[in-house]
């Protein structure tokens, strides 16, 4: 029997305030399917979604079932940049995780469809997916596409650093404020949006080839609409629940992909979490791993020269696995009932691969370019890199490791020896690097921003104030416990853990202090103080002697989601989900 059979049951109530609530008589009977989307009046990413609910609850109706809307929207990042309103936006995922399970499991549901486009929107959902345990299907919302010169939202941070430095009119700053998001759709390059979206399908937990499909495609209403058939499907078989599915392969296979990609260093903040709702735990040194060896073959913004959209037009997430089979395991089971070696093949059978071809086409007559698939992802031969994107960088500054994306950073960046500049906050930083009171050869921190500090908001500003400046882009590095966008390019270390309000040694850095860092050796420590070079030894003494002194701050946040998110969230390197146990 099915489970919205069996609450029945037992509620006299839940007929008549469902009939209430416009269900026909004969719904009641059907298989019911929840329906949750991020869709609101919140951003391009999320404002479009309530057509493909429709579209899904249209699917459900054809299948047999029935369909319930229920709508936990998200925040937009960008929307908050460069206020305290950054500061719930992780937070926010725990939240539509919290009401995500909620909903699904304060009334009886079969199946779920689970609609999201943007970075906390989807991990949340996917996150809480996990936690409601029924079958289910993710729809993922797209992309925006680009605006004219194939402007896309990233380069706004380079705009406006460019303006307040004096190097563009005002004219030129709104020209691009006023052109850089055309439509719907998550923004259109591989950011924490993007990446995300990628990894839903990569986990198996899509319809293969939906993911990052242009946000306008007639196509993504009929995915969404086959997501809704699919889901009544589901409701009926064995062994198909989420956790049936999602396996530690399944974690690889998306690590795997997210290093084809270059995908942001936010996942290493989302992964984790999700994997811990199914039991799985995986963190920093897991991707390090991974990406060592690993090929990195897409050539898109902000690590590569083209718009997200792009990225299906070459044949999207199929086209980078058919490219890094070698490395993947196929065995493993997705959401069609088929492992993923099996939809791969059905996809060169059923023309997936000369669609996408027919659109690329279609751009290159609108772009007035001439793009091949292979200018957007390379063959797994012709890689861009072979290191992977990301590396987890560790030592006397980060025991428990900080993230670098070396794909997006400039090569002179890769070993250096550089003069501590300490900030406690982020406006302070962005003042000092705007104003030119930072010089080369700094490395300029941003500590109490981890998740017990601030709530973990990204250094967004302030990487791109960094990375546009052509001499300090290059001979600066950025270090924090905060986080950065996934937008974000150039000489900037995030996530270092633990972090400052914990009493990380982030914390005790002092100004003068010698850090050293080494990509490819996997270093980021405290070497010298004042200049000088110490011995590991004395360092060591020097920062027991500092820790004597130290006093963690009085804490930010005294009430609501922030204080709950302060108090019981990991550390970054884990995930930063909340936990009851640490």
């Amino acid at each position: 029997m099915l489970r919205s059979q069996e609450f029945r049951k037992n509620a006299p109530e839940l007929d008549p305030l469902r009939l209430g609530t416009g269900w026909k008589l004969e719904d009641l009977e059907k298989p019911q399917v929840f329906v949750e989307s991020t869709f609101g009046d919140s951003h391009p990413g999320s404002g479009h979604l309530d057509k493909l609910v429709n579209a899904a609850v249209e699917g459900i109706a054809e299948a047999g079932g029935h369909g319930a809307r229920y709508f936990t929207t998200d925040m937009c990042d960008g929307e908050s940049q460069g206020n305290d309103g950054i500061n719930f936006s992780l937070v926010s995922r725990e939240m539509i995780a919290n009401m995500i399970e909620i909903q699904a499991n304060a009334t009886p549901f079969d199946a779920g469809v689970y609609i999201a486009s943007c970075d906390k929107g989807m991990p949340g959902n996917l996150m809480g997916l996990a936690r409601v345990n029924i079958p289910s299907v993710v729809v993922t919302g797209g992309t925006m596409a680009a605006g004219p010169e194939l402007l896309t939202l990233e380069q706004l941070g380079m705009y406006s650093a460019r303006y307040e430095r004096g190097e563009i009119d005002e004219a030129k700053l709104n020209w691009a404020k006023q052109n850089a998001c055309p439509g719907c759709g998550a923004c259109s390059f591989i950011g924490t949006a993007s990446t995300m979206q990628i990894m839903a399908e990569a986990l198996g937990l899509t319809l293969p080839g939906s993911a990052l499909l242009p946000a306008t495609s007639p196509d993504l209403l009929d995915y969404a609409r086959e997501a809704g058939r699919l889901s009544v499907k589901l409701a009926t078989m064995e062994h198909m629940l989420p956790s049936d599915i999602v396996t530690m392969k399944s974690f690889e296979n998306a690590i795997m992909v997210h290093a084809a990609i270059s995908g942001s260093t936010n996942s290493l903040l989302h992964l984790p979490a999700i994997a811990h709702e199914y039991g799985i735990e995986i963190d920093g040194d897991t991707f390090d791993r991974l990406h060592r060896g690993a090929h990195y073959l897409l050539d898109l913004r902000p690590a590569g020269r083209w718009p997200a959209e792009f990225f299906y037009y070459a044949g999207g997430v199929p086209a980078i696995m058919e490219e890094i089979k070698r490395v993947l395991h196929l065995d493993v089971m997705t959401v069609t009932g088929r492992t993923l070696g099996e939809n791969l093949e059905e996809l060169k059978r059923n023309g997936f691969y000369e669609k996408c071809q027919r659109w690329l086409e279609e751009a290159n007559e609108k772009y007035k370019i001439s793009l091949t698939k292979e200018d957007i992802i390379r063959p797994f031969d012709r890689p861009l890199g072979t290191g992977g994107s990301i590396a987890i960088l560790k030592g006397n500054l980060a025991p428990e490791g900080a993230v670098i994306k070396h794909t997006a950073c400039p090569k002179e960046m890769f070993s250096a020896v550089l003069n501590a500049r300490p900030f406690d906050c982020e406006e302070d930083c962005i003042d000092a690097v705007l104003h030119h009171k930072v010089k080369p050869g700094d490395a300029v921190f941003i500590r109490y921003e981890g998740p017990k500090g601030s709530g973990m908001p990204e250094m967004f500003y302030t990487s791109e104030a960094i990375s546009s400046d052509k001499e300090l882009g290059k001979t600066i590095a950025l270090i924090t416990d905060g986080r950065f966008s996934g937008a974000s390019t150039g000489p900037v270390i995030g996530h270092c853990s633990p972090e400052a309000q914990a009493g990380g040694p982030i914390a005790l850095v002092e100004e003068g202090d010698l850090i050293h860092l080494d990509v490819e050796q996997r270093i980021l420590e405290i070497v010298g103080v004042r200049g000088e070079r110490k011995t590991p030894e004395e360092m060591d003494a020097i920062l027991k002697e500092r820790r004597k002194n130290w006093q963690p701050k009085p804490p930010k946040y005294r009430s609501g989601s922030l204080r709950l998110f302060s108090e019981l969230a990991v550390s970054p390197m884990k995930g930063a989900y909340l936990s009851f146990d640490e």
